[in-house]
């Protein structure tokens, strides 16, 4: 369920109409609903009631300030993997002792970082990573609260760059020496263990990876406590899938049958529960509005030239994601369908939004909403070409405010230096243009 919808024949988000935000903004545009935010957050939350546990959103989905404290002021928690990501989260008002860091690759500064700040866990991958943690944590007089991340070896059944749960994947400690490792965890100067971690992988459609995942952890949740390690905490991570709109694909399990499925599994297990959604609060709080610039007709094929691309919108180029695609002015009743490949002007034959999509009939000027947009795109947005970062804009009923602006190429190239070699004659300039 989200906050876009058409009203007399006008795409909205919430009371507010997408060519309004065009106009003021231009485009590509992101725009967010506040609502919706606040819809999926509440149905995520009451969907885990009645276990004591925290929602730690997962910031690397889309981690605007704005989206940040929206969800902040409803009680959320985060999911970082980055001092970058912990300072936002901190930043928009989620505590330290809501925030969890998870990561294969923490640096020795984002640890003393993390350790400084107070968090409430560390999701620890590798053993190297405990020893460096635990010395870093033993060195300033500190216990290093800590989970386990553990790879059950689980096919999540998803796209193969988002699976995170198969014992060829680079996350976690690898099932055959979890036990081990866990044990030695509780035991080790420097470290708190608090308990397990795990996340198989991303937009996950079906509920059987995940009770495969979770009932290998409450069994070895069990065998830590009779060994005299027990597990406070249970980390389950997020994944669960959202609604793209792609015709012929079933929808995913509604957040309620997967608390329904947590509960089964652990019922009667005393533990603190951490979950960690992500796309499945913003992924469809979220659209992407685009202007067609230009219509092109080659043999066997029509092209829809847009001004957004893989520079503001990645996700199709890099996992063949589906994005449903709509004109925000509403098409006539019947329209007839014709297949469009809808691409950017980036120079990569790659650059495409959709490719044999059946569009209404579009003409230059028009304005399209890339739709489940909100996780994973302004987030893994570049400069590609040159191109600036798009803005950001959040709707909170009939208003809505920029949350941030357009980043133009200007203000990079004011970051950058010439070098002002000795072997060269003449003088040099810097990018901002003084002599020196």
């Amino acid at each position: 369920m989200d906050h876009f919808r058409y009203r007399d024949g006008e795409l909205m988000a919430e009371d507010v109409a997408l060519t309004r935000i065009a106009e003021a903004e231009g485009t590509p545009v992101y725009c967010y609903s506040r609502a919706t935010l606040e819809h999926h957050y509440r149905v995520f939350a009451e969907a885990i009631a009645p276990l004591p546990a925290t929602v730690c959103y997962a910031v690397k989905a889309n981690g605007n300030l704005a989206v940040l404290a929206t969800l902040a002021a409803l009680g959320a928690g985060a999911d970082v993997v980055s001092a970058g990501e912990l300072r936002r989260a901190r930043a928009a008002g989620i505590p330290a002792s809501r925030i969890v860091f998870s990561g294969v690759g923490k640096t020795d500064a984002e640890m003393v970082e993390a350790l400084a700040a107070g968090i409430v866990q560390f999701n620890v991958e590798s053993e190297a990573e405990f020893d460096r943690l635990a010395a870093l944590a033993a060195a300033r007089g500190l216990k290093a609260p800590v989970a386990v991340r553990v790879n059950p070896d689980v096919d999540a059944r998803t796209h193969q760059k988002i699976a995170t749960g198969a014992k060829t994947a680079k996350f976690g400690i690898e099932w055959a020496r979890a036990r081990e490792v866990c044990l030695a965890a509780s035991k080790r100067e420097g470290i708190a263990f608090q308990g397990l971690a795990v996340h198989i992988g991303s937009q996950l459609s079906d509920l059987e990876p995940f009770a495969n995942a979770f009932r290998l952890v409450r069994e070895l949740a069990e065998d830590l406590g009779r060994a005299g390690a027990p597990v406070r905490r249970v980390d389950l991570g997020g994944g669960l899938g959202i609604p793209y709109g792609e015709p012929g694909r079933p929808p995913p399990p509604e957040p309620a049958a997967y608390g329904r499925l947590v509960r089964e599994v652990f019922a009667g297990f005393p533990a603190e529960f951490v979950f960690e959604p992500g796309r499945l609060l913003v992924g469809n709080a979220g659209v992407l509005l685009t202007r067609v610039l230009y219509l092109k007709t080659t043999e066997g094929r029509t092209f829809a030239i847009v001004d957004a691309s893989m520079s503001e919108l990645i996700r199709p180029a890099l996992y063949e994601a589906y994005h449903a695609i709509v004109p925000v002015r509403e098409p006539k009743a019947g329209a007839a369908l014709a297949p469009m490949d809808v691409v950017g002007p980036v120079c990569e034959t790659g650059d495409a939004l959709a490719l044999g999509r059946p569009m209404p009939p579009l003409q230059a000027g028009d304005l399209l909403a890339v739709r489940s947009a909100g996780a994973y795109g302004a987030a893994m947005a570049s400069m590609y070409n040159a191109r600036p970062l798009p803005p950001e804009v959040m709707v909170g009923g009939h208003d809505f405010v920029r949350v941030r602006p357009r980043i133009e190429d200007f203000r990079m190239m004011a970051l950058e230096i010439v070098p002002q070699w000795p072997d060269r004659a003449g003088p040099s300039k810097t990018a901002a243009g003084t002599a020196r």
